[in-house]
């Protein structure tokens, strides 16, 4: 929400972007990132609240009515300061901003859908607070919002049902969630310091225990053959075990009846790849494409991580 003061809105590239495919036809979802990690929360009357509410009329007027869902907050509970993650400061600040977001949507109509978003850790009891009950507690008695936002980035496969078990009870009836990230990025980080698969190191000749990081990295220096790739994820009992992940964990979002929209992470990235070490989240191993660390097709068509995209593709036809 800062590139707000940058400029206008409208003229961002990233939501040109995203309007441009709602135009083509496309369903649109837009979560507003509101990040205070060098600054507490602002609170009711201050200059920060003033630049706030600021900024989110300023998108409101660029989207409103053209994208199909619009998210008050990326990941409120991690975006901001220790203090602030279960003071009622949190609650006020998000519960003000979406109130604003309501009036705006009453006084100008439009199909724009309003979520919460979004939650996070909700599998580790120290992260279902008196804050996030209170969070909830909003969604559900706000009659304009449409529900709330998941982020389960997992370390392991069971713990994404804590998130469901969580969230789906608290929902009144008719309301829904979103999935707009989902993951087992901290699994993945959990064996990054193991020993590569023996019969990977034998088909490439790579020094036996060298760990998995290393392999990574070396994909990322010199991106390997697609055949390469998927060798090195097939052999990997840690990725094999759980390379159902995707369509599993939608069939478990879709079986509560309570889901609006669950996204996947396309393409990697330069973040995901600049530095990447022993415990850099290795985010680069949930994505469908692999530009970073796999050779382009002889078609042009990037690499990519072929359990991801053929259940991707199966997903767009259930």
């Amino acid at each position: 929400m800062s590139d707000a003061d940058k400029e206008n809105p409208a003229e961002s590239a990233s939501i040109k972007a995203l309007l441009s495919a709602a135009q083509r036809g496309y369903r649109t979802v837009l979560s507003l990132k509101f990040v205070y990690f060098k600054q507490a929360i602002p609170t009711a009357g201050s200059g920060a609240m003033a630049t706030a509410s600021r900024r989110l009329d300023d998108v409101l007027a660029a989207v409103l009515d053209k994208v199909d869902i619009l998210v008050i907050g990326n990941e409120p509970f991690i975006e901001c300061q220790d203090a602030d993650r279960g003071s009622d400061r949190l609650n006020e600040f998000y519960e003000t901003l979406a109130r604003q977001a309501i009036a705006y949507r009453d006084r100008n109509g439009g199909k724009t859908r309003l979520y919460m978003g979004a939650l996070n850790h909700l599998d580790q009891a120290d992260w279902r607070t008196g804050a996030t009950d209170r969070w909830m507690t909003f969604v559900r008695d706000t009659q304009a919002l449409d529900g709330t936002d998941l982020h389960p980035h997992l370390p392991d496969v069971a713990a994404g049902q804590a998130y469901l078990d969580y969230v789906v009870p608290r929902l009144r009836a008719g309301q829904k969630f979103l999935a707009t990230e989902f993951s087992l990025v901290l699994f993945w980080k959990k064996h990054l310091k193991d020993p590569v698969a023996p019969a990977f190191a034998k088909k490439y000749g790579v020094a036996t225990g060298t760990p998995v990081w290393q392999v990574i990295k070396s994909a990322i220096a010199n991106p390997f053959p697609q055949e390469k790739w998927t060798d090195f994820l097939s052999m990997s009992h840690w990725f094999s075990a759980n390379q159902t992940f995707l369509a599993d964990q939608v069939k478990k979002f879709r079986d509560t009846g309570r889901l609006a929209v669950a996204a996947y992470g396309i393409a990697q990235d330069t973040p995901m790849i600049d530095g990447f070490g022993p415990d850099s989240p290795p985010w680069l191993l949930n994505s469908l494409f692999c530009p970073y660390t796999v050779q382009a097709a002889a078609d042009g068509l990037p690499g990519q991580t072929t359990p991801w995209v053929d259940q991707f593709r199966a997903l767009q036809q259930a």
